[in-house]
């Protein structure tokens, strides 16, 4: 089979809701084979995430509530891409707000999508460099921890179940592997 022959054609689409956050809507598509179905998609604005390293090697993270999951996670600190917004200036944005620091540089690691079955997520991962504390500055409705982790207490945070999350577990093998190399 070609590439070209694997593309679903949309023939209509029902927006669903239209949220703060996300868009969701229904599309009816025709398959390669003629047939049709439905999907459900998400539509999300994209956002950034930041693997903030120290000069002591530690990795700086946020402990916070997830509401979808109904528990307490520790993540890299991220967040959504406003309208129009340059995902570099956003990254700078999220990592002084949720944790206070600031750095020198911000390296593009990756860009990824997080669940491309149903959404179109984009998340892009930064690596920042001198980075110095100072006040966070985290939205009304945000309640954060601010942690600075080793690679093996991370490593321990993923198997204990504290880090589950996609973005935060790439960034954490990103950073055990730079180290290796």
């Amino acid at each position: 089979m070609n590439i070209v022959s694997m593309i679903e054609k949309t023939i209509a689409s029902k927006p669903i809701y239209d949220g703060k956050i996300i868009k969701v809507k229904v599309d009816e598509v025709e398959l390669p084979n003629g047939k049709t179905a439905k999907r459900e998609i998400v539509n999300h604005p994209g956002a950034v995430a930041v693997m903030a390293i120290t000069e002591d090697d530690r990795m700086v993270m946020v402990r916070q509530f997830r509401k979808p999951l109904e528990k307490i996670l520790v993540e890299i600190p991220a967040g959504k891409l406003e309208p129009g917004e340059n995902p570099e200036t956003c990254a700078e944005r999220e990592l002084q707000e949720e944790t206070g620091y600031t750095c020198k540089t911000l390296h593009h690691q990756a860009s990824f999508y997080t669940s491309p079955g149903f959404a179109d997520e984009l998340i892009h991962l930064y690596r920042a460099e001198g980075v110095k504390p100072g006040e966070a500055q985290p939205d009304e409705d945000e309640f954060v921890e601010l942690l600075h982790v080793t690679k093996e207490e991370a490593q321990r945070l993923i198997e204990n179940g504290e880090i589950q999350d996609a973005k935060t577990i790439l960034a954490v093998y990103a950073w055990k592997l730079d180290a290796s190399s």
